[in-house]
């Protein structure tokens, strides 16, 4: 009988495991309406997402998350039939690489990107001097009231709404008495508007694609250093985006041809290469536009040190 009692509370146990797992986030929909050039008046237009987690939030564009089941498709297609295939070609690219992570409840923010195959952090402890204003309005379906702050050289309006007791935001943000619906930037160069939410059941971290990638060297663990290093790095790796790649493929190998394909693998570097310089100058008007960096001496991609 203890034996059976066994059998039946192991799987009860199981299951229990494996539902305390399971993390639910509510995830809303900000899009953002920008200007890429300071030249420029052309706006862009790029969904991001909130995730708002039990202990943290995530901040992020959304355009390679919501592509999820068609690199799945195409990856498994590639597993399957054992050919390269070019998904630069099939999916839409993301106008942002960065995530922004806002730890509860102190709300110490972390930048995260990725330089080259690692995934590195820095941390900030930001404390936004909102001054609330009487005015209200609706926007959408959401009551708002109105908020100003200076930060990253900007003075910004947002709209907030206490229906919505997430004390968070788009990008940076957070600190108001309610959700941000609404916040942009005096001369608009930057917009966020809250377009749509949903709950995610079985939220995680991280896309497929970020998943898939881990078997392919690309590190989903966090690195956190120092932002001036992290700075520093970056722009080496903008200024030359395949250093860390070129070091790590013998030469020989780059007139190989990738599987089931005609191009090459240096080829194919070349490709990523140029990918990435255009991805970098197509902005030159940055969110926090009083970034000032000495860059001094540059640190070598992939082997900053913590």
């Amino acid at each position: 009988m203890k034996t059976l009692k066994k059998l039946i509370i192991l799987p009860v146990l199981l299951f229990a495991v494996m539902a305390s797992a399971q993390e639910t986030a509510n995830r809303f929909f900000y899009e953002l309406s920008f200007k890429p050039k300071k030249d420029s008046a052309k706006i862009d237009k790029v969904m991001t997402a909130l995730d708002i987690a039990k202990d943290k939030s995530i901040y992020q564009d959304f355009t390679m998350a919501a592509q999820d089941s068609i690199i799945k498709t195409a990856v498994e297609e590639m597993q399957k039939t054992k050919a390269w295939k070019d998904l630069s070609k099939t999916i839409r690219m993301p106008k942002f690489s960065f995530k922004i992570y806002k730890i509860y409840p102190d709300m110490t923010e972390q930048y995260v990107d990725r330089i080259s195959r690692n995934l590195f952090a820095y941390e900030e402890k930001i404390k936004f001097d909102w001054k609330i204003l009487s005015d209200k309005e609706k926007i959408g379906e959401y009551n708002t009231q109105k908020a100003t702050t200076e930060f990253g050289g900007r003075t910004w309006t947002a709209w907030f709404t206490t229906d919505i007791p997430f004390q968070d935001g788009p990008y940076k943000f957070y600190g108001l008495p309610g959700l941000i619906v609404k916040i942009e930037d005096q001369d608009k160069n930057y917009s966020w508007l809250l377009s749509g939410n949903k709950t995610i059941k079985d939220w995680k971290e991280f896309s497929y694609a970020e998943e898939a990638n881990t078997k392919y060297g690309m590190s989903n663990e966090k690195k956190l250093i120092a932002k001036d290093k992290f700075e520093k790095s970056y722009i080496a790796f903008k200024q030359d985006p395949m250093a860390e790649a070129r070091t790590q493929i013998p030469q020989n190998m780059l007139s190989m041809k990738m599987p089931g394909s005609d191009l090459t693998i240096g080829e194919m570097l070349k490709n990523q290469e140029k990918q990435l310089k255009d991805f970098f100058k197509s902005t030159d008007n940055p969110i926090e536009k009083d970034k000032k960096l000495n860059v001094g001496k540059v640190e070598n991609l992939g082997k900053v040190k913590e």
